[in-house]
């Protein structure tokens, strides 16, 4: 349903080059048979390229940065006018340094409510344009407004203005009259950092909670110290962290800014107030104790968290694998929560 933001060149920056087992397999080969045939496929296709992968740049590279940058957005290039004949009416509107994209899908019954997204890509790569064709088909789906923020990408920018950029659109919305009940905000992967991290920072600086935020896949954590970080690492057919993620990482935020709750997200005070949570993640990621700790934290400050998880699926996997009875799930839990927390 949705573009991937996990296309073929980022399987193929991302994916590790280790992980044998002890009988001389791989352990990110395996596929297990309690998951859906799609699901089967996706994993059989990732596990089975054994191509050593290119390190990331070094976090001060910014030509490399430039380079990654172009080729990922160059990869996502997407049609305005074919979301137009495909019932979705796109505007793009420039905040300063900032931007976003409008999606209203055609009949839309504006009640009010939006849908902010804010894409993945380790805060390094790809953009808002590249997201539009999956994010127009979920605004068809959930019949809402769907905000796509076209936030800066670091090393250029870092995580002051990164995060800054968000909450520069979400003002603007208020100001154009939108109300902050009638918004609930939507990221994967970095984008499920900045949706969290980018809530707390609006919460602190007195423009309130949005009715609801749903995170795909988040990091919530820079440091590499959590369960999955080492016990999936050899598991994860797509994420590596030494000097891949760890460099997108120290490209957005220094390692003294790391547990700050602005970047790291999972060290917030959340019982200054949080919205309702939806915390989707997969048994395959490495960063599904970032999800697991988010969600515990929230609860264990009074909030409202659902940890969602699914049996042997990879980082944003509603995204590779959209018709697959997984995602489907996902999605319709997705769009209930949604319906539940901006019908108030």
């Amino acid at each position: 349903m949705l573009c991937a933001v996990a296309g073929s060149m980022l399987l193929a920056l991302l994916r590790p080059t280790s992980g044998a087992d002890p009988a001389g397999g791989s352990t990110y080969a395996f596929v297990p048979a309690t998951i859906s045939a799609d699901g089967q496929r996706l994993l059989a296709k990732i596990g089975r390229d054994r191509t050593a992968i290119p390190t990331l740049p070094e976090p001060g590279d910014h030509t490399g940065w430039a380079r990654l940058q172009a080729a990922a957005t160059s990869a996502r290039e997407v049609d305005l006018g074919a979301l137009e004949t495909q019932g979705v009416a796109v505007s793009r509107v420039e905040i300063g340094d900032a931007a976003y994209f409008d999606l209203r899908p055609r009949g839309l019954a504006d009640d009010g409510s939006t849908i902010v997204y804010l894409h993945g890509g380790a805060f390094v790569y790809f953009d808002a344009r590249g997201s539009l064709a999956g994010m127009a088909k979920l605004a068809r789906a959930f019949g809402r407004r769907v905000i796509v923020v076209d936030y800066r990408l670091a090393p250029a920018a870092k995580w002051p203005q990164i995060t800054g950029d968000v909450v520069a659109v979400m003002r603007s919305l208020l100001a154009a009259g939108s109300q902050m009940r009638r918004i609930a905000i939507f990221g994967d992967s970095a984008g499920g950092n900045l949706a969290i991290a980018t809530t707390l920072k609006m919460r602190d600086q007195g423009l309130g909670l949005p009715a609801a935020v749903v995170t795909w896949s988040l990091a919530a954590d820079f440091r590499n110290a959590a369960d999955t970080r080492v016990t999936l690492r050899d598991a994860d057919p797509i994420m590596a962290y030494d000097r891949q993620i760890k460099n997108a990482m120290l490209a957005y935020a220094d390692e003294q800014d790391w547990s700050n709750p602005y970047v790291s997200p999972v060290y917030g005070d959340f019982a200054k107030g949080f919205p309702p949570s939806l915390i989707q993640a997969g048994t395959r990621e490495i960063l599904l104790s970032d999800s697991v700790r988010l969600y515990q934290a929230i609860e264990a400050a009074g909030g409202t968290a659902k940890l969602d998880v699914y049996e042997g699926m990879p980082h944003v996997f509603q995204a590779q694998i959209p018709d697959a009875p997984e995602s489907r799930l996902a999605l319709a839990k997705m769009k209930a929560f949604f319906d539940r927390n901006l019908a108030q």
